[in-house]
């Protein structure tokens, strides 16, 4: 005996976890129309083809009412449904193989690479960093092969397409502290103010000192290539994605990029009384010839 009321969000719940033992649309499901994409109905199997016969109430809530119905309204848009799932999915540290398979329903239905990036970003804050990280690794999987398909690009563009966070614009307000080019892309401008910083390879800043009377001082997290972060008196250290460099304030440094790689990392700017940057020589090319 089915139970139709009681069971449609019970089933939307369970399945949208448990989609990786072989949901998927149909192949038909989204026609590429140019710069649209042409909605069509969804149709899905998987239940009764791997449940039909073990569970099959179960594969009929899958097959005919999450994906039948509830995937099929029309209220919202596929996109706007695709990334609703992969939050939800986030949120519950789900990042296996069916967080990849909706990632790339994402796609499908039309989601760029910087509004995934967007998406995943905003729901750190609220469901986890780790979480994050997990998800902008299946991403970066999910997206690369989208854009290998792309027309011949710059090695900007190439590059660019390697991080999961936007390389920005030209640095041009602070371009007179930096040796060669960088760019500045704001990532959060309320609360927690952080900027991606690119730099080309070679590029790098002068050296400086983040005053504060209090607190204060930065957060580098490298998210992309290779780089350097050296305090006066120290010998440099390597960066590459996923590593933390906690600068204090009242420390004259600088960082940029290896000699033949491009470099990003996040720089958080952290809160103090009485803060000020003091921008200083700099780094010379005989002191930066000295990197490994």
């Amino acid at each position: 005996m089915k139970h139709p009321n009681m069971n449609k969000l019970t089933a939307a719940l369970t399945f949208g976890v448990l989609s990786a033992v072989g949901a998927c649309y149909a192949e038909d499901a989204m026609k590429d129309n140019g710069n649209m994409k042409e909605e069509k109905k969804i149709t899905q199997t998987a239940g009764r083809d791997n449940l039909g016969s073990f569970a099959p109430d179960f594969a009929h809530y899958n097959d005919d009412v999450l994906f039948g119905e509830n995937w099929n309204n029309k209220d919202i848009s596929l996109k706007t449904r695709t990334i609703i799932t992969v939050t939800s999915l986030m949120s519950l540290g789900i990042t296996d193989s069916s967080m990849k398979y909706h990632l790339e329903n994402a796609r499908k239905a039309g989601v760029t690479r910087e509004e995934i990036a967007a998406v995943i970003t905003h729901n750190a804050f609220y469901a986890g960093w780790p979480k994050a990280w997990a998800v902008f690794n299946l991403a970066k999987e999910v997206w690369r092969d989208n854009a290998a398909a792309a027309s011949p690009a710059s090695e900007k563009e190439n590059y660019a397409r390697t991080i999961m966070f936007p390389v920005g614009e030209p640095n041009t307000a602070y371009a007179k502290y930096f040796i060669g080019q960088s760019y500045l892309a704001p990532v959060s401008a309320s609360q927690v103010k952080i900027f991606n910083v690119t730099f080309e390879p070679k590029c790098r800043n002068n050296w400086h000192i983040h005053h504060a009377k209090k607190g204060g001082g930065q957060i580098l997290i490298a998210v992309g290539g290779r780089g350097y972060y050296q305090e006066q008196g120290k010998d440099p250290v390597e960066m590459k994605p996923g590593d933390v460099i906690n600068i204090p304030a009242n420390v004259k440094h600088w960082h940029g990029a290896a000699p033949d790689s491009w470099f990003s990392h996040l720089a958080v700017e952290v809160e103090g009384e009485e803060t000020s940057n003091e921008w200083l020589e700099p780094v010379t090319d005989e002191e930066y010839a000295r990197l490994k």
